[in-house]
């Protein structure tokens, strides 16, 4: 199952990586296949200080799990998508939380699952008619069986 993660979900899994949104991004490889957008390295970095004071991880660990985390991901460059793939995606968020656009993107792209945490974002979409979006507890469930 292709599911793509957006930032609030990897910032989770960076905070706490034995979290089930930790351990569904890093022991479900069988089960899920991850993607997400280039932006999402960046916005790692950006807020790099940020992540190591909540975290209460070192630089050598959180370097470390950095890397094992954007390992479990296929990073798909958003500039690459064909252009009415993202004025499509554009305006499902439109209204609801554009800065998200490139991850809704990237679903539709790939006929794939929007995993977020973020609730505005799920129930602005779901308003608007967009229902591939996958909670951590319908992921987690999933991967059980």
């Amino acid at each position: 199952m292709r599911i793509i993660v957006d930032t609030n979900i990897v910032f989770s899994a960076l905070l706490n990586s034995n979290s089930r949104i930790g351990r569904l991004l890093l022991d479900s490889r069988d089960k899920f296949q991850f993607y997400s957008c280039k932006y999402l390295q960046k916005e790692i970095h950006r807020h790099i200080n940020k992540i190591r004071r909540y975290s209460g991880l070192n630089n050598d660990n959180l370097s470390e799990l950095i890397a094992l985390v954007e390992s479990r991901i296929f990073f798909i460059e958003e500039e690459l998508l064909p252009a009415t793939i993202i004025t499509e995606a554009k305006e499902w968020v439109a209204g609801v939380d554009f800065d998200d656009f490139a991850f809704v993107a990237i679903a539709i792209h790939l006929d794939a699952w929007l995993w977020t945490g973020d609730k505005k974002l799920m129930i602005g979409l779901r308003q608007k008619g967009y229902h591939r979006i996958v909670s951590t507890t319908d992921l987690w469930n999933m991967q059980e069986v």
